[in-house]
């Protein structure tokens, strides 16, 4: 047996008319327009067309799965008929909606299945025992399929039934979408061309320390902004006003002292005595948290005179810092950012994310996005086709650049 563990991937296997428990990326929320709800964000289903090309092109029955949010049992507004109906569009092709994922009913229509035919199973949270990781309903939903193709690598971090646990009982592959994640994401922490930048926005910081301390060691340079520099800003001894500052855990609610982690780390880069890896902005963009008042001014803190009062918040990086980051943007081989650098939905503070989208969609470097609100900042002003690689798997992205081992992944890597 060799060391090196590989996926194993669709173009592995002979797939051909097989009937395909398609693992989809689909956890997507919707709203409603003009009385239809529809979904709010198709980019993981657009993502996710080449492998179902892939499989139609090999005369497949393909069945797709996926969960959507967090129903409490079963909530009309959580089916997946606007995903159906939506990925029927794509394709230009029938998608017919079941209104069960497991039982009778569902294995009858799909033993009628013809080659081609595509079905989309409704909402496997609508049981509870799809949270609970329970086996016998991964093993009635593994019913439904004789291989899985696996695309869900926004759901890779998470053991539950529809995710990991029908996996123990078909044989399992990744799909295109899964391949381009993993690929691109390995290539960051395994295959990195220096220098490499990593740029984090963003409001929260109680998401992103395990990411942050993980890239340290590989990264040459971090540029913060948004809430996040809020903390380091804070670490570094400065006051900042009534800017938003995080100080409970996004997931257990207590208190964690995420300005004691900043201080850790920028300490850690002045023991290093190497060149300085984290960048604090030196001046910002201030604003009144009164939002009704719309004057803003920027301050330095390089000045010894700096005040930021508490009915003052820090909203975006001020011009100096925004050119000491082009700077080391354009001298760096690959640049990933993840987390808006301002408060990008109003217009008045969101210079500093437009001009570094733009940067970045000029450069030669490898560029990496990752975050909803990243994608949206950069989609307004600059092409994504433009960039390397655009990460559309939220929490797992950030949990594989921890270094965490994501139980999908694991069951889809073998030693070769």
């Amino acid at each position: 047996m060799g060391t090196n563990r590989q996926l194993r991937k669709i173009q592995d296997v002979d797939i051909r008319n097989k009937t395909v428990l398609y693992r989809s990326p689909y956890d997507i929320g919707v709203e409603e327009i003009d009385g239809e709800l529809v979904l709010t964000d198709d980019s993981r289903m657009v993502a996710s067309i080449p492998t179902l090309t892939y499989l139609l092109e090999r005369d497949c029955k393909i069945v797709v799965l996926t969960y959507v949010k967090r129903p409490q049992g079963i909530e009309e507004k959580l089916r997946t008929n606007p995903h159906a109906k939506h990925l029927s569009d794509l394709l230009n092709r029938p998608v017919q909606k079941l209104d069960d994922c497991i039982g009778d009913m569902v294995r009858t229509h799909i033993s009628n299945m013809k080659s081609g035919d595509i079905v989309m199973l409704e909402n496997t949270r609508f049981y509870s025992e799809d949270n609970d990781n329970d086996d016998s309903f991964a093993r009635e939903l593994a019913q439904n399929g004789e291989i899985i193709v696996f695309d869900g690598f926004p759901q890779a971090h998470r053991s539950q039934a529809s995710v990991t646990g029908i996996m123990g009982y078909l044989p399992s592959y990744a799909g295109l979408y899964f391949q381009k994640e993993y690929e691109a994401l390995s290539n960051l922490l395994e295959e990195v061309k220096h220098p490499f930048t990593v740029i984090i926005g963003g409001a929260k910081i109680s998401d992103k320390t395990e990411a942050i301390n993980n890239l340290y060691e590989i990264a040459d340079s971090f540029l913060l902004g948004g809430g996040v520099a809020n903390v380091f800003i804070k670490a570094q001894g400065r006051e900042i006003g009534g800017s938003y500052l995080e100080e409970r855990s996004i997931d257990t609610s207590e208190s964690e002292d995420w300005v004691g982690f900043a201080h850790g780390l920028l300490q850690k880069d002045t023991d290093l005595s190497l060149q300085q890896k984290i960048h604090v902005p030196q001046d910002v963009i201030i604003g009144q948290v009164d939002s009704s008042v719309r004057e803003t001014h920027v301050i330095s803190f390089e000045s010894d005179n700096t005040k930021i009062s508490k009915t003052e918040a820090i909203y975006d990086i001020g011009p100096v810092t925004l050119q000491e980051y082009i700077s080391i943007i354009d001298q760096s081989k690959t640049v990933f950012w993840n987390g808006p650098l301002g408060l990008t939905e109003d217009e008045r503070f969101n210079d500093g994310s437009i001009a570094i989208a733009k940067v970045m969609e000029k450069s030669s470097a490898q560029t990496i996005l990752a975050g909803g609100d990243t994608i949206d900042v950069v989609n307004d002003v600059a092409d994504l086709s433009k960039f390397s690689h655009v990460s559309l798997a939220g929490g797992a992205t950030l949990e594989f650049l921890a270094g965490k081992k994501l139980p999908a992944v694991e069951l889809l890597l073998e030693y070769s």
